[in-house]
């Protein structure tokens, strides 16, 4: 990966957001996980805030569904990160994800656990 001299994270960060894109592009579709279980699986339990920070930043790849990442309860908390009001509620009704005031229903229904599923 290239250094963007505007990037202000250091190697280990890069690493860590690296390790947390490839895991979110294995949230099936139509299911949700939350920054926390991210962050569990990759063994950094008490980073979920740091795994919020990396879906922030992936704003410009395509390739990562950072809509499918929320909070554990299944608050769209990252919302405002997206372009558009509600980008982030649209990508998850287009794959059939109900979500009434910025929370996901049957949120323990549709939760993907990396831990159980990886």
């Amino acid at each position: 990966m290239g250094v963007n001299n505007n990037d202000t994270r250091s190697d280990s960060d890069i690493s860590f957001f690296d390790k947390v894109y490839e895991v979110a592009k294995l949230i099936p579709y139509g299911r949700v996980t939350s920054y926390g279980a991210i962050a569990k699986y990759l063994g950094a339990a008490r980073s979920a805030r740091m795994v919020g920070w990396a879906m922030n930043a992936c704003g410009n790849r395509d390739d990562v569904p950072a809509h499918r990442v929320v909070n554990r309860k299944g608050i769209l908390t990252g919302k405002h990160h997206f372009k558009g009001t509600n980008l982030m509620q649209q990508l998850l009704e287009n794959e059939g994800v109900e979500v009434v005031d910025n929370q996901i229903i049957d949120f323990e229904k549709l939760f993907w656990d990396p831990m159980k599923e990886l």
